[in-house]
């Protein structure tokens, strides 16, 4: 089954979307910053077919999430780890951990606890905040075209806005 590409649309969440919308491509990321690096750790814990496997690990490495390198020079094996860009997705991945807890596993269930690493204390909930640091709910934010929106997203936004 052919995946329909959403890179050429002018939306940087749907960009964002082609590259790590994927619930393999999601799940390699969580792994890898759980620390996994080697193509058998991935596929071993993931439970995930090797050509989808490599597929995915192929997109995330072309689209600089994660990168391949060689841990030995003597073994002819390779593995991965997140560049700076798979490192920013932090927030995302944590969000998305958060968000399952509280509305899939429940709250007081969660699989997986984080905490800080010098205290030992559970991290806060990720926000969106405005840059006084108060936090804003979807309903006090708008949605509007951008710098580098093309002249059919200014139409859009310019026909919701009517």
């Amino acid at each position: 089954m052919t995946r329909t590409s959403l890179a050429d649309m002018n939306c940087s969440f749907a960009r964002a979307a082609d590259v790590i919308g994927d619930k393999w491509a999601l799940l390699i990321i969580r792994d890898a910053f759980y620390g996994v690096s080697r193509f058998a750790q991935f596929k071993r814990r993931l439970g995930v077919a090797p050509t989808v496997l490599t597929d995915r690990l192929e997109t995330l490495c072309a689209s600089g999430v994660l990168e391949r390198y060689q841990p030995c020079v003597d073994v002819d094996r390779h593995a991965y780890r997140l560049t700076d860009a798979g490192r920013a997705l932090f927030p995302i991945v944590v969000a998305f951990m958060q968000w399952g807890d509280e509305w899939i596993s429940g709250p007081g269930n969660e699989p997986v606890r984080l905490s800080e690493k010098c205290s030992g204390r559970p991290i806060a909930a990720i926000q969106v905040t405005n840059e006084q640091g108060q936090p804003l709910a979807s309903t006090e934010v708008t949605f509007e075209a951008g710098n580098g929106a093309d002249a059919e997203t200014r139409a859009a936004f310019e026909r919701a806005s009517t």
